[in-house]
């Protein structure tokens, strides 16, 4: 029987990605003959042992080093006996009617060599790659300076990406995107495999270019769509891309417009490509150097604060210039060291440990060299400003996640500032992921509800996640409830579907992720979330340490004090002018005992009635609860459980913070767990203003 489709994939560490890519191209091709080709370029993610326990039918190549995308795929080609080959990555999901509809295509254009289709980001929008023109003198140079992105519409200027194109209607094209290509066999065989010359990108550009310089055509057919998770490879690839890839477009006019082109107009594109890299990589230096100049602002800011501060006006700025760099220096040398300018960009609790450092050098010197000092005044209020500064622009930074502008990261991103996201699928399947995501406290969702595929299943029984409506109305609901992420169960529904949804609702600031039927990770915009639990057992909680312990307790009864010292004049208020009346709580300690808390007794009238809970800070200040801890719960022998988390009662914290979230007890005790594990300092002020703001 002949084979229509050798299907091949270059994987490279992205297993959960590809597994999602192999399922999806089984549901399109159960009724074509075909064979599955997957070369792994030496990934130590498990892709290989995942290939052959889940796919023990495909044909796997696994090589010993990553040899590069068009070398891998020559591999397969090799080998492969099917009437067209298709190159897809493994970071895509096709539809269900994918290869069908493009065999139909091919059936009738005889003179068609090769075919793409459209091609969607994660959000919905077009990926702009799968129609292209190749890059000429005059292509290119629109693409250089930027004429092609400010005048995409314009048949002169929006050639590169052909932006000027209707992207629903099918229509000859000089270039498509190597994420999905289906080329006939005999067309591949006679223009030869991609140019092993190139490593990563513009293979797939240079096989265009060839197959038409053979009089085959090349088409973009939107009838069929694919979702591209764009970056998750090449991300893990450890090269530099940047340079990678205009080395690739610099390789690309050498070959094919040395003899083309008169001298000048080649000479002018490599010029270009070379100045573009050259501009991309001091980009990236100069937005690798922001963090260090905000730092160095709010350094130097500090200083004349503190200046003005001491002497009353800044006459001796001038005097304490060499002084300036030197401290300066010192600061940034301690916040380097503590990872700020690497990986924790973000850290405010490592910037804040950075700058306590510094300090304690800075003030060192005042000592030791009087030449070079500030009197000691201006080092420890310049110290005070930098701690607010430089910690507090880093969190600030952090609440960007609340108003969708990035992702939320870390413990505070992910716990705190979590994406509001709903759930499309059937009732119970939502469940069942909305099940899985509550057990991990760090996930970063909020759910919302859950949008059903059918009409008349709005309906949602008690405790369970709120069934919000039908995919019918899906763009209202996400206007509405202003969800940031979709997450689909693509056990239950058609790629299809998904595919037609997302492309609906692309307009929309969105993001759109997959859970496979495996429901361990969640897909989407180049990332894999695991969302299965963590582990509870072997863990160092950190709050259990002597000094974490001596730190927690002393920012209570700090914090504490000073509330009740601001709020003295309430609590008089109510106490002896509206006569309220006190009563004590028995409140579970969580060690099978209770502790007695008091408040005021609040009356039908009252409207502010978090005021009454003032008193609760006397408890506090004794050791009795903490400002922030587990649930405070009535006391009850009846109720007494020995399970329970030995964390002391909050009047705050990541369980009160998510009440309306019908958390179970289970869920609870996770929250709970996940406190101890990841206490700290500047995790209390944050939970604290997330309670007071209403973030």
């Amino acid at each position: 029987m002949m084979i229509e489709l050798s299907i091949i994939i270059v994987n490279f560490n992205v297993k959960e990605l590809l597994e999602q890519t192999l399922l999806s191209v089984k549901r399109a091709t159960h009724q074509i003959s075909k064979e599955i080709f997957v070369v792994d370029n030496a990934s130590t993610d498990g892709s290989v042992g995942m290939i052959r326990q889940k796919f023990p039918e495909v044909k796997l190549i696994a090589n010993k080093e990553n040899i590069g995308f068009g070398k891998a795929n020559n591999q397969a080609m090799a080998h492969a006996q099917g009437r067209f080959f298709v190159i897809l990555n493994p970071d895509t999901v096709v539809q269900e009617d994918t290869f069908s509809v493009i065999i139909d295509f091919f059936e009738k254009n005889s003179r068609a060599g090769m075919v793409g289709c459209k091609i969607l980001n994660p959000d919905g929008s077009l990926q702009l790659a799968c129609r292209r023109s190749f890059p000429t003198p005059w292509v290119g140079f629109t693409r250089i300076v930027g004429l092609s992105r400010i005048f995409p519409k314009s048949k002169l200027f929006g050639k590169y990406n052909l932006t000027y194109l209707d992207p629903d209607e099918t229509y000859e094209v000089e270039a498509i995107s190597g994420s999905f290509m289906v080329v006939r066999s005999e067309v591949a065989q006679e223009v030869g495999f991609f140019d092993e010359s190139f490593f990563m990108y513009g293979e797939d550009l240079d096989w265009c270019y060839r197959i038409q310089e053979a009089g085959w055509k090349i088409y973009y057919v939107p009838d069929t769509k694919i979702i591209h998770f764009k970056g998750e490879s090449t991300k893990k690839a450890g090269i530099d891309l940047t340079i990678e890839f205009y080395r690739a477009m610099r390789l690309f006019v050498q070959k094919h417009y040395h003899s083309r082109y008169f001298y000048l107009p080649q000479w002018f594109l490599v010029l270009g490509i070379t100045l573009r890299a050259a501009v991309t990589l001091l980009a990236k230096f100069i937005t690798a150097f922001v963090p260090v100049a905000i730092d160095l602002f709010f350094l130097n800011l500090s200083l004349i604060i503190a200046l003005f501060i001491r002497f009353g006006s800044l006459k001796h700025l001038h005097s304490y210039i060499a002084v300036t760099i030197i401290y300066s220096t010192i600061w940034l040398i301690c916040l380097a060291l503590m990872g700020v300018y690497s990986g924790r960009k973000l850290a405010s609790i490592r910037a804040a440990s950075g700058i306590i450092i510094g300090f304690i050098l800075n003030a060192s010197i005042t000592f030791f060299f009087n030449m070079y000092a500030f009197s000691r005044a201006v080092v420890l209020i310049s110290g005070f400003f930098n701690l607010i500064f430089i910690s507090g622009w880093r969190f600030l930074f952090k609440l960007l996640p609340r108003f969708g502008v990035m992702s939320p990261r870390g413990t505070f991103g992910k716990t705190i500032l979590r994406k509001r996201a709903l759930i499309v699928g059937t009732r119970e399947g939502g469940k069942k992921i909305s099940d899985k995501l509550r057990e991990r406290v760090d996930g970063g969702y909020e759910i919302i509800g859950i949008v059903t595929l059918n009409e008349g299943e709005e309906y949602s029984q008690p405790g369970e996640v709120e069934i919000l409506g039908s995919v019918s109305n899906l763009d209202a609901i996400i206007r509405q409830q202003k969800i940031q992420e979709v997450i689909f169960a693509t056990e239950q529904i058609s790629y299809d579907t998904i595919l037609a949804i997302m492309a609906r609702c692309s307009r929309r600031s969105v993001n759109f992720k997959l859970v496979p039927s495996s429901m361990e990770v969640i897909i989407g915009k180049a990332s894999v979330d695991r969302i299965g639990a963590l582990p509870l057992v072997d863990i160092d909680y950190t709050l259990n340490r002597p000094v974490n312990i001596f730190i927690k307790r002393t920012t209570d009864i700090v914090i504490a004090t000073g509330i009740l010292a601001i709020t003295f004049p309430v609590l008089f208020y109510l106490k002896f002018i509206k006569k309220l009346k006190l009563r004590i709580r028995n409140i579970d300690d969580n060690k099978g005992g209770f502790v007695r808390v008091p408040e005021f007794v609040p009356r039908d009238s009252d409207k502010m009635r978090w005021t009454h809970q003032l008193p609760r800070l006397w408890a506090v200040i004794k050791g009795y609860i903490s400002l922030v801890g587990s649930e405070m719960l009535e006391y009850s022998e009846e109720s007494n459980d020995p399970q329970r988390i030995a964390l002391k009662p909050g009047l705050v914290g990541l369980v009160q913070l998510n009440k309306n979230s019908n958390l179970t007890a289970e869920d609870k005790q996770r929250y709970d767990l996940f406190y101890l594990k990841n206490y700290s300092p500047v995790l209390d002020i944050e939970i604290m203003i997330k309670l007071i703001f209403k973030i």
